[in-house]
């Protein structure tokens, strides 16, 4: 994987301390042509498997790899348009996927994509992965939680704190290859970037085992390397009860 200088990037998964296999995917991608370059930029995507031993994995893996493909092929020249449509085709490919293997029928999977290009940021989100933007000292969720609980915040019927320990906080309500209906959350417009800032894309592993703050005080200052090690050594501290994933793409 060639990365080109003005990015630090770091891509780690752990299987955690309770689960026999690791459902969790991950990509990073930018094209080796410089003219493809500025127009595709730079790309990482997270996803976080469901549906059994077996189906989980293929689900996320089959996303990853659909959406990178058909992101890199786009022959357009809007980010936002290529990261949407290739969130669709990643959920027909799970969808024809389970139809061809009916012992598979159920899986699905979250996946959060993110995309550079020319110091601004496109995504496009399903599921309960995230993506945080830390900047001067402060993180910000830019993603919301397609799940039970995340509505029940949104509806202020609970609050954020209460949604951390509620019993039915792994209920998704999206999620790529479960539904025929596909919805994805996509920003109005790019949001420009600044030197220096960083981009975290991880599975619910890493966010629901710390605190934001957390989370902050583990990349503030350090390489994204060893920031990634840090956060799955402290997901792992706290019981590791689901598989842990965490990209990190820092700004230089």
């Amino acid at each position: 994987m060639k990365v080109r200088a003005g990015i630090e990037v770091s891509s780690q998964s752990d299987i955690g301390c309770v689960r026999n296999n690791n459902e969790d995917s991950l990509g990073y991608w930018e094209p080796e042509d410089d003219d493809q370059f500025l127009r595709k930029g730079r790309l990482g995507v997270v996803a976080d498997g469901m549906g059994g031993y077996e189906g989980g994995q293929e689900a996320s893996r089959l996303a990853v790899e659909t959406l990178v493909e058909v992101y890199r092929e786009f022959a357009g020249d809007d980010p936002q348009q290529a990261l949407t449509e290739a969130m669709q085709a990643a959920h027909q490919q799970i969808r024809r996927y389970s139809f061809s293997h009916p012992e598979l029928r159920g899986m699905g999977t979250t996946c959060t994509a993110a995309a550079i290009v020319q110091d601004a940021l496109y995504y496009a989100h399903v599921g309960d992965s995230r993506l945080y933007l830390i900047r001067d000292g402060r993180i910000t969720r830019i993603t919301r939680d397609h799940s039970y609980v995340g509505r029940l915040v949104e509806a202020g019927m609970i609050s954020a704190e209460e949604a951390e320990t509620h019993p039915q906080r792994n209920i998704l309500t999206a999620a790529l290859g479960t539904n025929p209906d596909l919805i994805v959350d996509a920003p109005g417009r790019p949001e420009p970037l600044h030197p220096e800032d960083v981009l975290l894309l991880c599975s619910d592993g890493l966010w629901g085992q710390m605190r934001d703050s957390e989370i902050l005080t583990a990349v503030e200052n350090k390489s994204a390397e060893q920031a990634g090690r840090e956060l799955i050594e402290l997901a792992r501290q706290r019981g590791g009860p689901d598989n842990i994933t965490v990209e990190i793409l820092r700004l230089r």
